[in-house]
């Protein structure tokens, strides 16, 4: 009897520490997993306080450069395609964070020929409304940088704990499925011709 009481209490103490092991691999998976999410939010989070900055920055511009509608229009189009997107379960999906980048790169593209208009007219240049919006828009800009940045991060330490060994079993028996990073646009490691 007392063999067999040895080998009982062995087996416990096994299970025990394989399910400690398990509950502390799964609680840190979730905390981390939680961590993404709220790095995600930021970054959903900025990118609207541009979107919510554009009409203004437009309607702004409108009143001095009415003749450049085409400009308008594709700021207004491209700010309509980024809101339209779902972000649902974006994290997960590499092709949907690509298009969700595709289409925030177009936002920048009309934002910056929205700024080369506004060049063109010292009266706008000198107008306290667009320069308070644009300086607004500038720190957004950096807002973006930095947490997409954050974002990166987060995303890293979970992948990295969900790829690696034991960690890979458990994220497997639990559903954890690694995370998409934002990545450099193509063409984004050429500096661009400045021409005067």
């Amino acid at each position: 009897m007392k063999k067999s009481s040895i080998i009982l209490i062995a087996v416990v103490v096994v299970i025990f520490f394989m399910v400690t092991n398990a509950v502390g691999k799964y609680n840190n998976m979730v905390t981390l997993e939680e961590g993404v999410d709220a790095a995600w939010s930021q970054v959903e989070n900025v990118y609207q306080r541009r979107a919510d900055l554009i009409p203004n920055l437009v309607a702004t511009v409108k009143g001095y450069a009415e003749h450049e509608q085409e400009t308008f229009t594709a700021v207004t189009e491209a700010r309509s395609k980024v809101s339209s997107i779902n972000l649902e379960g974006i994290t997960n999906n590499p092709e949907a964070m690509k298009n969700f980048q595709q289409s925030q790169g177009q936002l920048s593209s009309a934002l910056s020929r929205l700024m080369v208009v506004m060049e063109r007219y010292p009266d706008l240049k000198a107008n306290q409304n667009f320069l308070d919006l644009q300086t607004q828009l500038e720190g957004t800009e950096n807002r973006i940088t930095v947490e997409r940045n954050r974002f990166n991060k987060a995303a890293q330490a979970f992948n990295t704990i969900i790829r690696r060994f034991p960690g890979s079993i458990y994220a497997g028996m639990f559903g954890f499925e690694r995370k998409a990073y934002f990545e450099a646009e193509s063409g984004a490691e050429k500096a661009p011709k400045v021409e005067f």
